[in-house]
């Protein structure tokens, strides 16, 4: 390391442990003395002034393929509209140049130096042949302002066959504009003379154009599509003649049918293709330009689909925003779609099991189809159940206003029911209303993260259930249902053990208020009644409120219902104890004027003899032990062994 220690002076610094340094009088700090020498007395050897780089051999870059205005052989003229001749050189070629419009060798293009049209004057810098270069490459697809990059072999392949198909269809609508004589249909008569119109075969045509767009790739589909459409749309119904029997021999019935379907389709691609915003942007341009007639200008604005990354729409999937309203520059963006595009969006994320998003999606788009909205929006328990938070599945169901239990079948309720119960759900295809979850062959899978409820929370949840939804309380599959969670004893086979008197006494005041109070989708169990006696409190509670369900009204049929409470194992060890335990629940529950209640038919009492090695008891058994002979009599209860 070197310090300039004065002007003369040069301080060198080494380290002692220097291999260098074979002398032991050699030191870490050496002063060396410089000696001026003037720069005149310098003198340069031949070798110093020669230059670093000898050139040994040169020769001429390889020219690539260019356009014929960036030859670097041939000087070019550019100018701005000139089509008559050749301007200056413009007009020589080396054998790499291109024709900046036709895209291919210039001693191939046939217009090179037509008058009216010569394409050695071209450039990129003209708006007059770029846009001629922009119509020769895009063929029929300059409608849509498609950038040259955009362009690939699936889109050049539909331009090919959007010619073709133009084609055809012109001559088919001019055929049919011409009509056909009546006596072609056996419909001639005398001093009669008249044309039948019939646009069924440009219908047909048509209509296997859009087939074959289906089996294209994605974006030369849609691009076929709403091509087909703005050559179709243009069609008029003749006025005059006759009309031939046929639903789509009519023009506008026609036009109405293949418009709907080719909307629909560009929307399905529109949400479940991966294109680019700009793409989109393009396809709604060319949409809102096609020459929509009175009756179908409400179709107009039916590609307006916002992109899966729109600001607002990703800011509501993760939570971010949940209005639904986002101000920009001032103006008010509200997230409004069509029910045909919350439904795709909602069969894609189903099948993406996005179900999180999916319910903040719907719970803040609006639409302008409520009805079926409603039941898109009542699969959100659904979907949280399948997210594994039944918490919130449970809040969903059961909101202050307009409750989705509230139009539960008895399906659908038993459906919630075992989910909750085996946190498990069927497996099925992406689903747009609830009726389309009770799938009988359907094969039940088991839940990622999600945890069955626990039975106090089964029985609150089909208490609630019942009561906000008559239909659902009025059906004797769903207490069947219920009975049969609250008879099995948790983790034993044995009959459940006697509760105190005390208990009984106690519980049968809570649950008449919860059954009596606390009516409806808010009702609440409090822990202190199923904390000492869990299943027997639980039981108690059911059985009360089957009693008052019984006096409700008729159920029907009541005997599967009577039957489930043979469930109740009376154990062999100890059965005075479980024969004793379930009078005792009996008596506190039902009282002897609902008993009658009970009869369904006479055929409801002609039970089968228990046999000696059982211990199950049916529930008309259980009440005819727990009552006096004379009470029997009184409630003209026969007996049922």
């Amino acid at each position: 390391m070197c310090t300039p220690a004065d002007s003369d002076d040069i301080i060198i610094l080494s380290s002692d442990d220097d291999d260098d340094h074979k002398d032991d009088r050699d030191m870490s700090c050496l002063i060396v003395e410089v000696e001026n020498v003037k720069e005149k007395d310098c003198v340069s050897s031949p070798s110093t002034l020669e230059e670093d780089l000898v050139v040994t051999f040169s020769r001429h870059a390889d020219v690539l393929p260019h356009a014929r205005y960036d030859c670097p052989i041939h000087p070019f003229t550019p100018t701005e509209l000139e089509t008559k001749m050749p301007v200056d050189s413009n007009q020589l070629i080396c054998d790499q140049c291109f024709c900046y419009v036709c895209d291919k060798l210039a001693s191939l293009c046939e217009t090179w130096c037509v008058s009216g049209i010569c394409h050695c004057n071209s450039h990129k810098r003209s708006a007059f042949w770029s846009n001629l270069r922009n119509h020769k490459l895009l063929g029929g697809l300059t409608a849509f302002n498609l950038t040259l990059s955009e362009m690939d072999s699936h889109l050049r392949q539909a331009a090919t066959l959007l010619q073709q198909f133009r084609q055809e269809l012109s001559a088919l609508y001019s055929s049919y504009m011409k009509g056909e004589a009546l006596k072609e249909y056996g419909l001639s008569q005398e001093n009669q003379q008249g044309f039948i119109y019939n646009y069924s075969p440009v219908f047909e045509f048509v209509s296997s154009f859009l087939n074959q767009a289906d089996q294209q790739d994605s974006r030369a589909a849609v691009i076929m599509s709403l091509g087909a459409a703005e050559d179709f749309i243009r069609h008029f119904h003749f006025s005059g003649g006759f009309i031939f029997a046929s639903p789509m021999a009519n023009v506008d019935t026609a036009k109405m049918m293949l418009l709907q379907r080719v909307i629909a389709f560009v929307q399905r691609q529109m949400v479940m293709a991966n294109f680019t915003p700009d793409f989109i942007n393009k396809l709604q341009d060319f949409c809102k330009k096609l020459h929509f007639p009175a009756e179908l200008k409400n179709m107009r604005n039916s590609l307006c689909v916002r992109p899966w990354n729109d600001v607002l729409l990703v800011s509501v999937m993760k939570g971010q925003n949940v209005s639904g309203v986002r101000k920009d520059k001032g103006k008010k963006d509200v997230l409004a779609e069509q029910i045909s595009v919350i439904l795709l969006r909602t069969e894609l994320l189903q099948r993406q099991h996005r179900y999180r998003e999916l319910c903040r999606y719907l719970r803040v788009v609006q639409t302008d189809d409520i009805a079926q909205f409603q039941q898109i929006q009542d699969l959100i328990p659904y979907f949280m159940c399948m997210a594994g938070d039944f918490s919130s599945a449970l809040t969903s169901l059961f909101p202050s206003v307009n409750a989705p239990a509230s139009r539960f079948t008895p399906d659908l309720f038993l459906f919630y029911l075992k989910v909750f119960e085996t946190a498990t759900a069927p497996k099925l295809t992406p689903v747009s209303k609830p009726g389309k979850l009770c799938c009988p062959g359907a094969a039940w899978e088991s839940i990622k993260d999600a945890v069955p409820l626990k039975r106090h929370e089964l029985v609150r949840f089909a208490l609630r259930a019942q009561g906000c939804c008559s239909a659902v309380y009025a059906d004797s599959r769903c207490w069947t249902s219920l009975l049969t969670i609250v008879n099995k004893p948790c983790g034993s086979l044995t009959a459940l053990p006697m509760p105190s008197l005390q208990f009984l006494q106690e519980a049968r005041d809570v649950v008449k208020e919860i059954l009596l109070d606390q009516k409806g989708s808010n009702m609440q169990i409090p822990r202190s009644l199923h904390e000492v006696y869990p299943d027997q409190a639980l039981l108690l509670l059911v059985t009360e409120a089957l009693s008052q369900r019984i006096l409700d009204s008729v159920l029907y049929p009541i005997l599967p219902v009577l039957n489930t409470f043979k469930c109740i194992l009376i154990a062999q060890t100890c059965p005075q104890q479980s024969y004793r335990s379930l009078k005792h629940c009996l008596q506190h529950c039902y009282l002897p004027q609902r008993i009658k209640y009970c009869r369904e038919s006479p055929a409801s009492y002609r039970c089968p003899t228990v046999p000696a090695s059982s211990h199950q008891l049916t529930f008309l058994q259980c009440t005819y032990i727990c009552y006096s002979p004379s009470e029997c009599k009184r409630l003209d209860i026969n007996s049922p062994f």
